[in-house]
């Protein structure tokens, strides 16, 4: 079978790598698509490579529109010459949904899977309405199953794949009382490893002072955020900080996590590892975040339980101050968040969830032939 298939940033990378990896487990796969190195390690052969495309709001993305146009655009004429047997898109609507659009329109006929429709909570009516007309949207989260059904509307649920991918921990001993090992995870674009990581190491050095055997993993993405965050290090007093690449084991090791809003949130949870998580955005971005978005969360977990199960510190309130006082209650009380993380990991679906996934992109093809 040859797929296609267009990610934009880290998250919906991983997201492809383990979907692929358990599409090949049925049939034998021939994969072109647009992405990084996570994606050319799950053996797809790059036709463009995404890196410096995610944006952090959106006056970021305004800059970036006419290159990510014209990539758009020279992709579909590609895919409408080379007809794929399918095209997998992942996340990042900006650029997805105008591809399938596209697409659509020069007559590609193939199924265009849209995995991880794009605002799964900030879905609305429109939005929903062409990303059905164009796609077969497949959701992860039954939050937007139920708002796509709601509107008589297709689309498929069948569970998270993190379930699968993602194991609990066994309970680690409580950390000593002078001690504990942190994971930071300030994000993987510069704005946010601007923004989050001097806030999280002036955190430390405050949670130091009571506890001054505390040590630190601090994870960098990809090597760009591994200089940036050498730069930060460099320009301070030492710290017992270690720079790690491995956000997933980082998490299994450490008593306790700061981490920025995002899938690595949802990943901490799953791993069962006691975590506060936070955003900042400029002052700018942060005034049209307000206007467009009224819910009680943004973090992943609260927003499967609605319920503040992971401490949110956003914006004015992500201060090194509050950051070292919830650190520091989490230390001393990890197993408060257990319960919460075991509801939310039986919310997001069965432990198969991705090879469920998986089956259901192929049946759909299979119907289609």
């Amino acid at each position: 079978m040859r797929v296609f298939v267009s990610t934009g940033e880290v998250s919906g990378e991983l997201l492809a790598a383990d979907l692929l990896g358990a599409m090949r487990e049925r049939v034998a796969l021939e994969v072109e698509g647009i992405g990084d190195a996570r994606l050319e390690r799950a053996g797809v052969q790059l036709v463009q490579r995404t890196h410096g495309w995610a944006s952090l709001g959106p006056i970021d993305a305004l800059k970036k529109i006419p290159r990510l146009l014209a990539i758009m655009w020279r992709t579909a004429l590609q895919l409408r010459r080379a007809k794929p047997d399918l095209v997998i898109l992942v996340d990042f609507g900006a650029f997805n949904v105008r591809l399938a659009s596209t697409l659509r329109r020069l007559g590609f006929r193939a199924p265009i899977v849209y995995y991880a429709p794009p605002a799964a909570w900030l879905d609305n009516a429109k939005r929903a309405r062409q990303v059905a007309a164009l796609c077969n949207p497949l959701t992860l989260f039954r939050h937007q199953f139920d708002f796509y059904r709601g509107l008589e509307l297709p689309i498929g649920y069948v569970g998270h794949p993190l379930v699968t991918t993602v194991t609990a921990r066994a309970p680690l001993p409580n950390p000593p009382a002078d001690g504990g090992l942190l994971a930071l995870l300030p994000g993987s674009r510069s704005g946010e490893i601007e923004r989050h990581a001097p806030r999280l190491l002036d955190a430390l050095a405050r949670v130091r002072e009571l506890r001054p055997r505390v040590r630190a993993l601090l994870v960098a993405a990809d090597d760009d955020a591994q200089r940036h965050l050498e730069h930060l290090l460099a320009l301070r007093s030492p710290l017992p900080i270690e720079i790690v690449r491995d956000a997933r084991a980082a998490l299994r090791v450490a008593d306790v996590a700061a981490v920025a809003s995002g899938t690595a949130v949802l990943e901490a949870a799953l791993v069962q590892t006691p975590a506060l998580a936070l955003y900042v955005l400029s002052t700018a971005q942060a005034k049209i975040a307000r206007r467009v978005y009224h819910g009680a969360y943004i973090t992943l977990p609260n927003l499967v339980l609605d319920e503040p199960l992971v401490p949110e510190l956003l914006q004015e309130a992500a201060t090194p101050a509050a950051l070292a006082d919830t650190l520091l209650a989490l230390l001393s009380a990890p197993d408060r968040q257990r319960e919460g993380y075991a509801r939310m990991r039986a919310a997001l679906g069965p432990p198969d969830a991705l090879r469920r996934n998986a089956d259901w992109v192929l049946d759909l093809v299979a119907a289609r032939a």
